[in-house]
């Protein structure tokens, strides 16, 4: 029979005397909604779930559960966390200022913001063939200096005893920095993202979905959504046609929302394979004149030192 562990003895694999501690774990929004909703479909409060999330030791989640526990709004200190957890925040408040079931709301969220994560994770795929490309190519200019001490010629005398070794020295070095501010932009636009697609259109379907007015839900929206989460959908387009057709709006709502994170997924396809034609124009004007400058010049004028014209 095994030994049993009571409360003033340690586990079998543990020596006495040795202290456990947790290690802290710095939270996952979606990770967070997902646990969230478990928790309140089965029967938690929402204090006691954030306070059960905030013994991981994460700032953010322990602010949360703070909040939550002397009854004020959650969003103040998920949104005071960063871009990160604004989305999370938005969707909490309108739930809560609604009336939105939690558990529910939660859930549905949860889906809506793995797909939008998803779309992320799709659109770094593809970009990253072309970026390393890029940043491999970058380092061209620079291996040209042990490049021509292989061969037997030393580019760093050359650019030293002869001015037109400076010249190409601060050349290539202005032409190699430029390479890279400019490759950097480039993939910086091609990564731009405002907002989680399709949010906007969800905080609406929340706000609908609890049974408050179109004016009431618009203002709850647009305080709550912020300069920060683009309007990807047209929702009075949307709302005029659910009164027409007589079906609720929530639904369509939550229909514009995917079709917002497939544009997006396409957009981010698309600017990833535009990406590997644009970064064709710093390598031809800037990185191989750069590496001109700073391997093939040097060299040329090292061999030609070596072996003057008779």
């Amino acid at each position: 029979m095994g030994a049993s562990c009571g409360p003033g003895r340690p586990p079998a694999d543990r020596a006495p005397g040795v202290v456990v501690t947790r290690r802290r774990v710095e939270a996952d929004p979606l990770e967070t909604v997902l646990r969230l909703a478990v928790l309140l479909s089965a029967g938690a409060s929402a204090p006691t779930a954030w306070a059960h999330l905030a013994e991981t030791g994460d700032e953010t989640l322990r602010a949360a559960a703070e909040a939550a526990g002397r009854g004020g709004d959650v969003g103040v200190p998920l949104r005071a966390a960063g871009a990160a957890w604004r989305d999370v925040a938005a969707i909490w408040t309108v739930a809560v200022e609604t009336g939105a079931p939690l558990a529910d709301t939660l859930r549905t969220v949860a889906a809506s913001l793995r797909e939008a994560a998803e779309v992320g994770a799709d659109i770094d795929v593809a970009l990253a063939e072309p970026v390393a490309t890029a940043r491999l190519l970058g380092w061209l200019p620079v291996l040209g200096v042990p490049m021509g001490m292989t061969m037997g010629v030393d580019p760093l005398r050359t650019f030293v005893t002869e001015p037109s070794g400076a010249v190409c020295l601060v050349g290539g070095l202005a032409l190699s920095v430029a390479a890279r501010v400019w490759t950097g932009r480039l993939s910086t636009a091609a990564r731009r993202r405002v907002s989680t697609p399709g949010l906007r259109a969800e905080l609406w379907a929340v706000a609908l979905s609890s049974g408050v007015s179109v004016d009431r839900a618009r203002l709850l929206v647009d305080e709550r959504s912020g300069p920060g989460i683009a309007d990807d959908t047209d929702v009075d387009r949307t709302i005029a046609l659910a009164v027409r057709a007589g079906v609720p709006a929530a639904e369509l709502l939550r229909g514009d929302a995917w079709i917002a994170r497939h544009r997006a997924r396409t957009a981010g396809r698309t600017a990833a394979a535009r990406l590997s034609t644009r970064l064709l124009l710093p390598l031809g004007v800037c990185t191989l004149p750069a590496f001109l400058l700073l391997a093939v010049v040097p060299m040329m004028l090292g061999l030609l030192r070596a072996s003057p014209l008779p």
